[in-house]
């Protein structure tokens, strides 16, 4: 797995306008192949009299699925462009639909490529992003009478909490980069007198 993968912070919409044509750039963080095509859907639904919803999207922490669509521009000059904004940018997990509404005037091939990848690029800026680290998830398990304290010390720390259930136990899962596992299980050997015990489990990605 990818140590880290940057995406995007939030779902929104920016737009620019050249020579009359509107061009607004709808971007959504996805997980999956589906996931974007639903969100390309539901953005040409939105905009039913457009004449253009050319889209790229970039997936996997790696970045390895990659698609693109220029949706009846000119070959090249729509779907490549914003692909190659998201791959510069080294985003992943992200969806772009650029949807256009052509004002009249011609913009010839590099004006297309400049206003498709631009406006990506733009939206990028606006909606800004995140980077997700690769975390190891651990269990804590812990009686009630020390679940507290510890539950403090580990959110206090800025350590990643994911869930806490209660049970006869209770049980914390964190998420605790590779190289901190060792030392962590000293802190909560120490903190706990013993007393919790630790179970790792899979991998998974969160905000760094």
């Amino acid at each position: 797995m990818q140590e880290q993968y940057r995406t995007l912070a939030r779902e929104g919409v920016h737009e620019i306008e050249i020579n009359k044509s509107r061009f607004i750039c709808a971007l959504a963080p996805v997980a999956t192949e589906a996931e974007a095509q639903d969100f390309i859907a539901r953005v040409r639904r939105e905009h039913p009299t457009a004449r253009h919803h050319c889209f790229a999207y970039v997936l996997g922490a790696d970045g390895g699925i990659q698609k693109a669509s220029d949706d009846g521009e000119p070959g090249g000059t729509a779907g490549v462009p914003m692909l190659q904004m998201l791959v510069r940018r080294e985003m992943r997990y992200v969806v772009a639909v650029v949807t256009r509404y052509f004002g009249g005037v011609k913009l010839g091939a590099g004006g297309l490529i400049r206003a498709y990848g631009g406006v990506v690029g733009e939206a990028l800026d606006v909606l800004g992003t995140v980077v997700r680290q690769r975390f190891r998830l651990v269990t804590v398990t812990v009686d009630h009478q020390r679940a507290g304290r510890v539950e403090n010390d580990l959110r206090s720390s800025g350590r990643a909490v994911r869930e806490v259930v209660y049970g006869a136990e209770v049980r914390i899962e964190v998420g605790l980069p590779e190289a901190e596992v060792a030392d962590f299980r000293a802190w909560l050997a120490d903190a706990t007198a013993g007393a919790a015990r630790l179970e790792l489990g899979g991998e998974a990605y969160g905000e760094a």
